[in-house]
C-alpha cells in the first residue's frame, strides 16, 4: 500500500493510492481546479506532477478530454510498416494512459467524491475496488472506466443471439462485439441431442449461455479470473440456465471430456498491461497453444473443438500467415469446417485509425477441429 502526502490549506494530508491498472502513485501532488488550462495541465503532468482536482466534476472530465486530445495529435508515424505501427500505437496509448493517470481525485471512506456536481460513485467503486475503508486517491481516467463498467453492469449488453442482455462486471471483457457470438450461435453442432460442452475462458458466460439455449444438455464454463467466474454465475442465473450450465474457476480445461469444446482466446499475441487487456492479449499465444495441445484429450468420440479467433494478428504481422494452420496440424488436429464473419465494430470503418489498413481486412473465424484420423 502506497501512501501519498500533500499540503492543502496549510495542513499536511495523506491518503492511500489505489490503482487497478497498476499506475504508479504520484510522487508529488498539487491542488488544481477549473482555473488550470489544458496546456498547463499537460506540461505539469508530463513533468511527473500529480494534480489533485478540487473543482467541479464536469470540469475534471472536460480537462481530461482536452489534455487527451492534445496528446492524440499525430503521434504514430504513418510511413512505418503495420507491425511497427501497432507497437508504436500500443506504446503511445500506454504513455498516454500513464500521463493522464496523474490527474487524480479523492474518494472518502464511503467511496464518494466531495466535488460539486459529482455522481454517486459508491456502488460502482465498491464493485470494482471492494471496501477500501479509508480515503483513497484514484486516477480520474480509471474512475471513469469504473463508472462506465458499472453502467454496463446495471444496464446490460444486448446479445441478439440470446434475445437477452448479459451484465459484465468490472475487469471482465464485455461481449460488445457480437460477431464471435453469432458464429457460435449458427455453427452446426456435432450432435443434436444430449450434447455436453465446455466453454473455456468464459468471461461473462455468454457463449455457455448460447450453447445452453441451443439445446446443450450440460455446459461446463471455466475461467481463471475469480471476478469472471462470479460474473458468469450471475448471468447464468439471470438467464435461468443454472440447470444446464455450471461455472468453475479453473485454468482452461475442466476434468473429463465433452462433445464440444469452445474457446475464444485473446486474439493478439502480446503482454497485457492491465487486467482488462487479458481478454485481448495472449502472451506468447500461450492460451491458444494450450487449447490446441489439450483439445484431443478432452473430446468425446466424434466430438469437435471450436476455436473462435480473429485474424487481426496476421494483418498486423504479429502472427505469420499459415502459422495457425501449422499449429493445428502439429497438435494432431484437422479442420473439418470453418465459419467466417467480417467485423461490424466502428473501428473497422474508421479511416483515421492508425491501424485501419489491418482492421478493415479483419475476419473472425470459427474453426471446427477434430483429432486427425
Amino acid at each position: 500500500m502506497t501512501m501519498v502526502r500533500w499540503t492543502e490549506h496549510g495542513t499536511e494530508r495523506t491518503a492511500r493510492w489505489h490503482s487497478e491498472n497498476g499506475a504508479p502513485a504520484p510522487k508529488r501532488l498539487t491542488i488544481v481546479d477549473d482555473a488550470i488550462t489544458a496546456n498547463a495541465a499537460l506540461r505539469r503532468l508530463r513533468a511527473g506532477e500529480g494534480l489533485l482536482w478540487r473543482g467541479d466534476f464536469p470540469g475534471a472530465r472536460q480537462l481530461l478530454k482536452a489534455v487527451g486530445r492534445r496528446m492524440d495529435h499525430g503521434t504514430v508515424p504513418a510511413h512505418i510498416d503495420l507491425a511497427s505501427r501497432f507497437r508504436a500505437h500500443r506504446e503511445d496509448r500506454a504513455q498516454r494512459s500513464l500521463v493522464l493517470s496523474g490527474l487524480v481525485v479523492l474518494l472518502d471512506e464511503e467511496l464518494r467524491l466531495d466535488l460539486r456536481r459529482a455522481p454517486d460513485t459508491a456502488e460502482a467503486c465498491r464493485e470494482a475496488y471492494g471496501d477500501l475503508g479509508e480515503p483513497s486517491l484514484v486516477a480520474l481516467n480509471e474512475l471513469q472506466g469504473v463508472l462506465s463498467a458499472w453502467q454496463w453492469h446495471v444496464q446490460g449488453v444486448p446479445v441478439p443471439a440470446l434475445g437477452a442482455r448479459v451484465h459484465p462486471r468490472h475487469g471482465v471483457f464485455s461481449p460488445s462485439r457480437s460477431e464471435y457470438v453469432d458464429l457460435v450461435a449458427r455453427a452446426p453442432l456435432p450432435r443434436e441431442t444430449g450434447l455436453t460442452a465446455f466453454d473455456l475462458g468464459t468471461g461473462t458466460g455468454v457463449l455457455a449461455a448460447v450453447l445452453a439455449r441451443r439445446g446443450a444438455a450440460r455446459v461446463v464454463a471455466t475461467d481463471i479470473n475469480p471476478r469472471a467466474v462470479e460474473c458468469a454465475k450471475e448471468n447464468v442465473e439471470h438467464l435461468e440456465l443454472t440447470d444446464r450450465v455450471e461455472v468453475l474457476e479453473a485454468d482452461l480445461f475442466p476434468e473429463g471430456r465433452a462433445d464440444l469444446v469452445v474457446c475464444n482466446p485473446p486474439w493478439l499475441p502480446g503482454e497485457p498491461t492491465s487486467p482488462l487487456e487479458l481478454g485481448i492479449y495472449d502472451a506468447d499465444s500461450a492460451m491458444l497453444g494450450r487449447f490446441l495441445a489439450g483439445l484431443a484429450d478432452h473430446l468425446s468420440p466424434g466430438g469437435e473443438g471450436w476455436l473462435v479467433l480473429s485474424d487481426l494478428a496476421e494483418h498486423l504481422h504479429l502472427r505469420g500467415r499459415g502459422e495457425l494452420e501449422r499449429r493445428i496440424e502439429a497438435s494432431g488436429l484437422q479442420v473439418v469446417g470453418r465459419e467466417e464473419t467480417a467485423p461490424r465494430h466502428p473501428r473497422s470503418q474508421d479511416e483515421l485509425d492508425p491501424l485501419h489498413a489491418a482492421r478493415s481486412r479483419e475476419v473472425t473465424s470459427l474453426w471446427r477441429l477434430r483429432p486427425a484420423a
